[in-house]
């Protein structure tokens, strides 16, 4: 079945892509210091293993963030969205009570739980489709398409 709505996000941020990076280099800095100069790293050096393992991590982060996409699919049957690589959902529209775009105030990037609007899938900005299923669960999926996405909802909702 074709889709209605197709939308795909990443995380462009530039602050945090230089927030991750600059960890990163730190990281590689630090390594460089201890293994290549042999000056310790720090007043509390770790072993030279340590080093690396935590060196590893802020990478691993920035591939994490390199991969990570939201995608919003919308047709006739429901509506799905995938958190590469973390999430796959979809919700039939039978099982929608309600559904609307709205402006909501900053919750954070990526999944968010327990929020006032439910889980929130997120990768920037401050519009999403609330989602309100008929078990009381919420979701609020972001949106960089927010008068297209209201007008394929309101299609589905009247």
């Amino acid at each position: 079945m074709e889709s209605e709505f197709k939308e795909k996000q990443k995380f462009t941020q530039w602050w945090l892509w230089l927030f991750l990076i600059g960890i990163g280099l730190f990281q590689v800095y630090g390594l460089f210091q201890q293994l290549v100069k042999g000056e310790n790293f720090g007043d509390k050096p770790m072993s030279d293993l340590g080093l690396i393992l935590f060196t590893i991590l802020p990478f691993g982060i920035i591939i994490l963030f390199w991969y990570m996409k939201l995608e919003t699919e919308i047709d006739q049957k429901e509506i799905r969205i995938k958190f590469t690589p973390l999430v796959k959902k979809s919700f039939k529209w039978e099982d929608v009570k309600s559904a609307t775009v709205l402006n909501y105030k900053f919750v954070g990037y990526g999944i968010r739980l327990f929020t006032s609007y439910g889980t929130v899938y997120n990768t920037k900005g401050n519009k999403g489709l609330a989602i309100e299923l008929n078990s009381g669960e919420k979701i609020l999926i972001g949106t960089q398409k927010g008068d297209e996405l209201a007008q394929i909802i309101g299609n589905h909702l009247n």
